[in-house]
């Protein structure tokens, strides 16, 4: 297990230079939904030409629309060759930069994306200060949109790949506390919320008016293991749209602890 963030920091570059954000959200209905749900969500509550901060945006898959949708968009990511690919679109800012340290003036932007670095952040002293910076950077009004990885999915991957027999210490204590860091290759992991803690930390950090979306719905990460289908991408939309609308907003939070993704949306 890695436990000091700074080792974690050096596993995340040396990951995200070689991993495209842009290409998990493509090659998979799971990853199509989620994208799809972001763009409805966040397009619907920015005002047209809002000042965007897109904080850990690795190659601009969300910048990019963002700024095709006449956005003012300034990305922001800790990986330089991720920044380099993303400057290259010439369409909106990019710059290297920290979560927790944002390049950028007090009451400056309309919104904050952080829809990566609160997963990738053990303490919750650093999820609590990524979170305080979104807010001091934004105008009044301003809001934020804070995504995470749901724990139970996290739990669930792990029972479904390897079954429950060879479930761990590691795995149990996922479950408990939402740490969980990868000392070998692959996803370098960090921090996995339940709806009730991603609720609790964006309130405590000052944000009013939180919702909290499923983004892919109640399906606990297996559509991550389906093949691009534009038909299922559809569907699937439509299914956790119709069930967000449905269930009474006492039971909006429990639909988001069973989806793979959860994200908050506060305003400051």
């Amino acid at each position: 297990m890695i436990h000091a963030q700074a080792q974690l920091d050096d596993a995340i570059r040396a990951y995200y230079d070689t991993s495209d954000e842009g290409s998990r959200l493509t090659r998979s209905v799971g990853g199509q939904i989620e994208l799809t749900r972001v763009r409805r969500l966040v397009g619907a509550r920015l005002a047209p030409g809002s000042r965007v901060l897109d904080v850990g945006g690795a190659t601009g898959v969300h910048a990019r629309w963002l700024a095709a949708a006449g956005h003012e968009v300034t990305l922001v990511d800790p990986v330089p060759s991720q920044v380099a690919v993303a400057a290259r679109a010439g369409t909106f800012g990019a710059v290297v930069g920290d979560a927790r340290d944002l390049p950028a003036p007090d009451a400056s932007v309309d919104a904050v994306l952080l829809l990566g670095p609160l997963y990738h952040l053990v303490t919750r002293d650093d999820r609590m200060g990524a979170l305080a910076e979104a807010r001091r950077v934004l105008r009044p009004g301003g809001i934020v949109f804070a995504q995470a990885i749901g724990r139970l999915t996290a739990f669930t991957d792990a029972a479904t790949v390897r079954g429950f027999p060879t479930l761990d210490q590691d795995d149990m204590r996922v479950l408990r506390t939402g740490e969980w860091t990868n000392p070998g290759p692959g996803f370098p992991g960090g921090h996995f919320h339940t709806a009730a803690e991603l609720r609790a930390e964006v309130e405590e950090a000052g944000f009013a008016d939180v919702l909290l979306h499923g983004l892919e719905g109640p399906n606990v990460g297996m559509l991550e293991l389906v093949a691009d289908d534009e038909a299922l991408v559809r569907s699937g939309t439509e299914l956790v749209e119709r069930l967000e609308a449905r269930v009474g907003a006492d039971r909006r939070d429990l639909l988001a602890e069973a989806s793979p993704h959860i994200l908050a949306v506060g305003t400051r």
